[in-house]
Order: C-alpha cells, then sequence, then structure tokens
C-alpha cells in the first residue's frame, strides 16, 4: 500500500522520502533527551544502526517514512506503520528533533500533509496514533488536526520511575474531507 513515496509539499515544511541523507538528523533526534521522554524511547541508536534503517526505509511498502524537511534542515519524521491491511488501518508516529522545531506548526502541516495522502490515495479507513497523557503539546495538535479520543492504556509507560497513561486516538476516512477543509 506504501510502495510508491512520494514528495509532499505543505507551505512550511517538505516531506521526503526517509534516506541515507537524512541520518544526520536521525540521530540527533534520537538522541534528544526531551524527544526520548516525548516518545517514550528507552533505547540508543548508533550512528551505523541509524544508517542500515533509513538505507531501508525505501524499500518497506508496508510503511510509509518520510523526513520533515524546513528548508534544507531535517527537523523530523512522520511516519505511517503497522500497516493492518485487512481492516485499512494504519498508525502514525510523528516526532520532531527538538526545541529548535517546536512551536512552528511544523507537526500540524506535517501530519495534515500525511493524512491528505493518505485518505487521497489508499483505501484505508483509520489512522491511529498513541501519545502520552503528559504530552499536551502533541495531544492539543492531534486534535486540532481531526484526531478523536477513544482511550487509554493505563501505566503504559515507565518514565524516571513513574508510570504515565497512554492515549489512544484516531481519525476515520469519513471525518477527514471536513476536517482537512477546516484546517484551510
Amino acid at each position: 500500500m506504501f510502495a510508491e513515496k512520494p514528495t509532499l509539499t505543505g507551505e512550511r515544511v517538505t516531506l521526503r522520502p526517509a534516506g541515507p541523507e537524512h541520518v544526520e538528523g536521525l540521530i540527533e533526534l534520537v538522541s534528544d533527551p526531551e524527544v526520548k521522554r516525548l516518545t517514550g524511547s528507552h533505547g540508543e541508536a548508533g550512528p551505523e544502526g541509524a544508517r542500515r534503517w533509513y538505507a531501508t526505509r525505501g524499500e518497506q511498502a508496508d510503511r510509509l517514512d518520510l523526513a520533515i524537511m524546513a528548508g534544507d534542515d531535517y527537523v523530523g519524521e512522520v511516519v505511517l506503520n503497522e500497516l493492518d491491511v485487512n481492516n485499512l488501518s494504519c498508525n502514525l508516529r510523528i516526532a520532531l528533533i527538538g526545541a529548535r522545531a517546536f512551536g512552528k506548526g511544523y507537526g500540524t502541516e506535517a501530519i495534515t500533509l500525511v493524512l491528505d495522502h493518505a485518505f487521497a490515495t489508499t483505501p484505508l479507513h483509520r489512522i491511529s496514533l498513541g501519545v502520552f497523557a503528559f504530552n499536551e503539546r502533541a495531544r492539543h495538535v492531534y486534535k486540532k488536526v481531526g484526531f478523536v479520543e477513544e482511550g487509554v492504556q493505563r501505566d503504559a509507560l515507565l518514565w524516571d520511575g513513574e508510570w504515565h497513561d497512554e492515549l489512544i486516538m484516531s481519525v476515520l476516512r469519513p471525518e477527514w474531507p471536513a476536517r482537512s477543509r477546516s484546517l484551510a
């Protein structure tokens, strides 16, 4: 479903197929302590692992990995993954590179571009995501672009000795045209 890897252009960002040319940005992204907390990432990704990972993204027909570019600067990634062909659904995840990319509208536009693309070019019916309850900035953006909170996975993340809930959100194909027009 995601064999074609498009370039999607907005006013603030351009989404490009993630590849080896984005490795340095990916390393910066996954090394940022605040990004790790917001995404619940406990692991480490070294340069070699990041190179191998981004070198294979173009070969994956069951996922779409796009680098978020502001001009020539890598500012994050947006991904459609966990494709369920039988139920026409997938997961969305996004990560911005850190404080220098937060609050500039990059995430809102990237999500809107990828949802426009997914609902216009695939038969997907449902796109869902999980967000930790403490991530108010992301929750605000997801609601703004049309995601609806559906449930809670209690104590889904153990971070620095504290448990945190994960909220499950989704947007459905019939909801998207109305939502995307309201963003314009």
